[in-house]
């Protein structure tokens, strides 16, 4: 799948954003290295900061569906209402490198489409990862 089909299932998911208090939706769509897709949007509640980001919602139907394995994951796109490339906020870096690794392409885009490809490892060089799996 290439990336501009990821855009389109982020896209897709932003549509379903619930962000009534900030009017900042966001939406993602991930990949694993087989080729299964899971998408997500943010969804916002009025105790601040309870609500999901639009990755963590990706990743929960990513697990619920049998993926947890760590490096299941293979690429993911973000995209929100921004003129410029949106990319995932550091929690979310490190909840994609739980299931992803360093080389895991993010797709930034913006309304258009992908503005720019680079990986886990470049937004997150020192992702904590201390402690092994059980």
């Amino acid at each position: 799948m290439a990336a501009d089909e990821l855009y389109r299932l982020a896209r897709e998911a932003l549509s379903r954003a619930h962000a009534p208090y900030s009017g900042f939706a966001v939406g993602a769509a991930l990949r694993t290295k087989d080729g299964a897709t899971f998408s997500g949007a943010n969804m916002e509640n009025v105790a601040f900061p309870e609500g999901w980001c639009a990755e963590t919602s990706a990743l929960a139907h990513m697990v619920m569906a049998g993926y947890s394995e760590p490096g299941c994951l293979n690429e993911v796109a973000v995209v929100a209402p921004l003129k410029d490339r949106i990319t995932p906020c550091g929690g979310c870096r490190q909840r994609l490198r739980e299931f992803g690794s360093p080389e895991t392409a993010v797709h930034l885009c913006d309304q258009n489409g992908v503005v720019e490809t680079v990986t886990l490892n470049d937004l997150l060089p020192l992702a904590f990862s201390d402690l092994p799996p059980k």
